[in-house]
């Protein structure tokens, strides 16, 4: 087994707010330097069991854009297993440009082929998909940020006894996986609530596909679009990293924890409610945006 399962619990951290509801973090971001947060437990049953089945020969192949942090952590699972794994990357133009990308150099580093292609083709990937598994028969093919049926099973890991006593769980959503496992393995009692990063109004039916569950809601937590980064955003979240001691990346859990503040403030959650929220990883990301930051002049993210 490649990815192992913790010795211990990852850590939920309170987070000290003078409101009448009380709020944590469960640390996710800290079970792997490399493969952080819901990647690991999205990738944890495809790697595992196709390696078992796979011992010879293996190949993993996947999908991305620039700054991915799916196609960061599978570079880090290939380079940590002897695989060699290809990275399907969204916008043709970063062919040349993939020196200066921190997250592609990364996955390059870790022994990453990158095969870019037009954003056109890439909005095609169910042909792409079909296409790569007749050339690599033997190769494990996994979907745009690494959502299927055993990355909900993984995602089942991010629940333990410790998160049974909390009313609302909440989780950025980009492609669905994560909140798809939390809404199907959580308590009767819970409510989920998923914090859209993305605009993508199919969001709520695939995850239901994955789950048969409409035990969650969605909201909007895009602050402008998907990868955009505001003034308001940046602000948050150095003040956060700076009250709290956790840093933040600024495409998903950095603007779902501003918008549960947000919410906390609009008195949303009923008084006395427990919140628990996943810190889902990501925290490469956070060079990417601060170079293009930078080129904007503006402030960054520490």
């Amino acid at each position: 087994m490649l990815l192992q399962l913790p010795t211990e619990n990852i850590a939920i951290q309170e987070i000290p707010i003078n409101k009448n509801v009380k709020l944590f973090v469960k640390r996710e971001d800290l079970i792997h330097p490399q493969i952080s947060g819901n990647k690991y437990w999205k990738l944890f049953f495809a790697i595992n069991n196709y390696i078992a089945e796979n011992p010879k020969k293996p190949y993993i192949i996947t999908f991305g854009g620039a700054f991915s942090n799916h196609i960061s952590a599978v570079s880090a699972v290939g380079n940590l297993a002897g695989i060699p794994t290809l990275g399907i990357i969204r916008g043709e133009e970063l062919k040349d440009e993939w020196r200066e990308n921190p997250t592609l150099l990364f996955a390059k580093r870790n022994g990453m082929n990158l095969q870019f292609v037009t954003r056109k083709e890439y909005r095609h990937k169910e042909k792409l998909t079909e296409f790569l598994q007749k050339e690599f028969p033997d190769a494990l093919i996994i979907p745009e940020g690494g959502t299927n049926e055993d990355a909900v099973a993984g995602v089942k890991m991010m629940l333990n006894n410790e998160t049974k006593d909390f009313d609302y769980l909440c989780t950025a959503v980009g492609t669905g996986g994560t909140i798809a496992g939390i809404s199907k393995y959580c308590e009767p009692n819970q409510k989920v609530i998923g914090f859209k990063a993305v605009d993508d109004d199919s969001l709520e039916n695939k995850i239901f596909k994955l789950t048969l569950k409409k035990n969650f809601n969605l909201i909007d937590s895009a602050f402008g679009g998907y990868g955009k980064i505001k003034d308001e955003n940046i602000r948050f979240i150095n003040d956060f990293k700076e009250k709290y001691g956790i840093p933040l990346e600024p495409i998903y859990t950095g603007k779902m924890m501003q918008k549960v503040f947000e919410l906390i403030n609009e008195e949303y959650f009923p008084e006395n409610s427990k919140i628990l929220c996943f810190h889902t990883g990501g925290l490469q990301g956070i060079e990417g945006a601060n170079l293009l930051l930078e080129k904007q002049n503006r402030n960054l993210i520490i």
